[in-house]
């Protein structure tokens, strides 16, 4: 699992383990928990794929196959409770499919993580570290928290290596604006791919024909924004109906496996869909999929993403 600070080149780091594992002839698990920037899939979207061919710069990983549960934000600190219930539940498949797999487990797993590495974010590492069973912890560019980690994981029964890593040379420090952009370019390319070569369709769907869903049960402010020592009143993994209106134009709502609404929480998705225009007098919602043909669900999970395309 590689950890540390935004900028200090992580997911490249990731990408070129996952290649000297495929040269030797293995097909490793990509995982990917930094859902502010999505290296596999959407932002947003906490996922894993193995990776059998080579992962290219641009590219990115290949997404034949991924497993992807939608967190639905671009911080985890929109609602961390939800954030800790995914990656339990992507631990959990991902034990399955290395106990089930011919070569999974040998093949290991290269674990990419967000840039958030103080108070809240930095117990969400450790949460993640304990929970994927990491052997071997990889601190890339900050030495406060190569000594916190160390020195917190040690006492347990068998400890990772914690590898303290210098930042990578050509890394250029973005701001918000930036990562707002790369975050939108990455979404527009899910669409219409890396040089417009997709034709995403244009299609469109009654309200009554479709369940949209929101978890967390209604506006919270962030655990971090709260006084010391204060919790929010609201239920964190609430599950709440979405009435369709003008709010979900430019929306990005991910399309659920979950048969029914009790298993929205641990449900995979099948991909994404964005909202174009919401016809409340018809009540017809128009939305762009990345290819034709009838959603593979009713049931529909939004969060707080949106873009133009």
């Amino acid at each position: 699992i590689i950890v540390g600070p935004s900028d200090v080149g992580k997911s490249t780091l990731n990408k070129i383990l996952s290649n000297y594992a495929i040269r030797m002839g293995w097909a490793p698990l990509v995982v990917d928990l930094d859902v502010g920037q999505g290296s596999i899939t959407l932002p947003g979207s906490l996922a894993a794929t193995p990776a059998e061919k080579i992962i290219h710069a641009e590219a990115g990983v290949p997404q034949d196959v991924p497993l992807v549960f939608w967190f639905g934000h671009t911080s985890p600190s929109e609602n961390p409770n939800l954030y800790r219930a995914l990656v339990e539940r992507l631990a959990g498949v991902l034990d399955t499919y290395a106990g089930g797999e011919a070569g999974g487990a040998a093949a290991g797993m290269f674990i990419n993580t967000m840039g958030w590495v103080e108070g809240l974010g930095y117990q969400l590492l450790l949460h993640s570290i304990r929970t994927l069973r990491a052997d071997v912890v990889l601190v890339v560019g900050h030495e406060r928290l190569y000594s916190q980690i160390a020195g917190e994981l040690k006492g347990m029964p068998d400890p990772p290596s914690v590898v303290k890593l210098a930042k990578s040379g050509g890394v250029v420090q973005r701001d918000s604006s930036q990562r707002k952009g790369d975050r939108d370019a990455r979404i527009k390319q899910y669409f219409y791919g890396m040089g417009a070569e997709l034709s995403p369709v244009s299609s469109s769907m009654p309200f009554d024909q479709v369940e949209i869903w929101r978890v967390g049960g209604g506006p919270r402010a962030p655990e971090s924004a709260l006084p010391i020592g204060a919790t929010s009143v609201s239920d964190p993994l609430r599950i709440a109906r979405v009435q369709p209106s003008k709010d979900l134009v430019h929306s990005v709502l991910a399309v659920s496996y979950a048969p029914s609404e009790d298993q929205v929480l641990t449900a995979n998705v099948a991909g994404f869909i964005h909202v174009s225009e919401v016809d409340m007098m018809n009540k017809v919602i128009k939305y762009t999929a990345p290819c034709p043909g009838p959603l593979p669900s009713k049931m529909l999970l939004k969060g707080s993403i949106k873009c133009w395309l």
